[in-house]
């Protein structure tokens, strides 16, 4: 009997412990958007076309260091994009792979003369992977950024400097190394001294699917979620929870797209698979904002992974849903 005792206490302690890692992990604050999407409005139109216009002229050919010409030509379209609208690109230059590659970013900067100043970071890498055009992986999060930066170009936040990032390097064999694109940028933030607040990683953010088992993902969240790929995903690691549930409960007001959130170890299959994962090993919150990438895209990393596959619509709203977002996290 006292053995019974013994296993029992045991098992309700277990049941607990694992409850609790649960609710810290899966509860989010907010609710996701459910029902028909609302007829785009004709700005909303007009984004999805300047969205087009980023993903053609980023990724229609595979650009990455074993395409040098055409990362080069990819980062030029970046630098062009930006001072079409009005910014002098910053640049951070660097040597990888016997290739010079950079980081391309603009800052919107606080008011003058602003105290107690904090810095976000906001950015997806524009480099595909292999022999992929990267279209979806990742000119749709560059482009997002790009949009970002000509939609906060008029904002003067009271004490905020959001930085917008076009990463190099996250693919193979880069990523999780020092030529890690996003790992040079944290390293020079943290080398200015600024105190970053957080950072969004816009991860792969164009292809959605209302067909059953159209979504998958690695255990145990497929026990949990449904098997739809309809949504967008808000995941980080821990040490990140404060600032997705700051995100995230904005994000869901605004974002006319379904959304899923939560924390979880980077041992997890696709947790820590972007420019993220630097700044939170870094001590730095960070979060990815994604489609969930190889556990929804078909052609993720593939030849197929062309501009006619991202879906402009949708990523025109997520993209107005972050314009709204940032503007309440930097007021």
């Amino acid at each position: 009997m006292r053995v019974m005792r013994i296993v029992l206490k045991i098992a309700i302690a277990l049941a607990l412990v694992v409850a609790a890692l649960a609710a810290y992990g899966l509860w989010v604050p907010g609710r996701s958007f459910s029902g028909p999407q609302p007829a785009p409005t004709a700005e909303e139109r007009a984004l999805a076309d300047r969205l087009a216009g980023h993903i053609a002229a980023i990724a229609s050919e595979p650009h990455n260091t074993q395409h040098p010409a055409a990362l080069e030509r990819s980062a030029v379209a970046v630098e062009a994009a930006f001072r079409q609208m009005g910014f002098e690109p910053q640049i951070q230059r660097y040597e990888a792979d016997g290739t010079t590659v950079r980081n391309i970013w603009v800052t919107i900067e606080p008011d003058a003369g602003a105290k107690d100043v904090t810095t976000i970071v906001v950015g997806g890498h524009y480099d595909s992977a292999g022999d992929a055009p990267g279209a979806n992986d990742n000119a749709s999060g560059t482009a997002a950024t790009l949009e970002l930066a000509r939609m906060l170009k008029s904002h003067r936040p009271s004490r905020t400097r959001i930085h917008l990032v076009a990463f190099t390097n996250e693919e193979a064999p880069f990523w999780g190394s020092a030529d890690h694109g996003a790992a040079r940028f944290a390293d020079l933030l943290i080398s200015r001294g600024e105190t970053v607040r957080g950072m969004l990683s816009l991860e792969t953010l164009g292809w959605f699917s209302d067909v059953a088992g159209s979504q998958k993902y690695p255990k145990p969240f497929n026990w949990i979620y449904p098997d739809v790929g309809n949504f967008v995903a808000v995941v980080g690691m821990p040490g990140s929870r404060s600032w997705l549930h700051e995100v995230l409960e904005p994000f869901r007001r605004h974002a006319h797209v379904p959304t899923i959130g939560g924390i979880a170890p980077s041992f997890i299959p696709g947790i820590a698979w972007s420019d993220h994962a630097p700044f939170s090993d870094r001590g730095i919150p960070a979060l990815m904002l994604t489609d969930t990438a190889p556990f929804r895209y078909p052609h993720y990393h593939r030849a197929t992974d062309t501009p006619d596959k991202v879906d402009v619509a949708t990523l025109a709203r997520i993209t107005t849903a972050l314009e709204k977002t940032l503007k309440e996290l930097a007021p």
